[in-house]
């Protein structure tokens, strides 16, 4: 797919948000990307599904993984499209684990995917837990790389697109300094 495709699947999807919002780093942007909603429709979930399992097609995988919430849809479809065994991790008193009799066997070959990656943590607690079950990590997917080569793994990553998301600091912000409101995302708390 084409980079314009994915940002207008992204638009139509509400997936891609304009604005003033709040990041959980405490800094600010003009835009946001809420990749939960992409997965509310069925027909976006299996398009960049599909087009993130035809980047591992060639590899030889056993299962697909994500961690919970953000790769749990995209783990399942994934594993769809490459017909295989999906899981996902999520988390036990802090912890991310393998809960409710999953498991991976000794020598599994095992994609993780995530729906975004920025600093890698989530995928990178998944990784800790396929290498504990002696599975081999044979790539890590994602819908978007936010990531600039800045993450807590080494493993190669493949995303469908990456997107680059201009940041600020409160006091060098620019739509504060306009008095837009700004909003904190997946709420409607507004802050001044």
């Amino acid at each position: 797919m084409k980079r314009e495709e994915i940002i207008n699947i992204f638009k139509e999807a509400g997936v891609l948000l304009e604005g003033h919002f709040l990041l959980t780093s405490g800094r600010h942007s003009k835009q946001y990307l809420q990749c939960a909603k992409l997965f509310q429709y069925p027909k976006y979930s299996e398009v960049i599904s599909k087009e993130l399992a035809d980047k591992f097609k060639d590899a030889e995988i056993d299962v697909v993984i994500g961690p919970a919430i953000g790769g749990i849809i995209l783990a399942y479809e994934v594993a769809n499209q490459l017909n295989v065994k999906n899981l996902f991790a999520e988390r036990e008193n802090g912890q991310m684990t393998l809960r409710r009799g999953f498991s991976i066997n000794e020598g599994d070959k095992v994609l993780v995917v995530e729906d975004v990656v920025t600093t890698g943590g989530s995928v990178k607690e998944v990784i800790d837990i396929v290498k504990e079950m002696k599975g081999e990590v044979v790539g890590v997917g994602s819908v978007v790389d936010r990531s600039s080569n800045n993450r807590k793994f080494d493993e190669e990553l493949k995303s469908v697109i990456k997107f680059e998301i201009e940041t600020f600091s409160s006091d060098e912000c620019p739509m504060c300094k306009e008095n837009i409101p700004v909003v904190k995302p997946g709420s409607r708390k507004v802050f001044k």
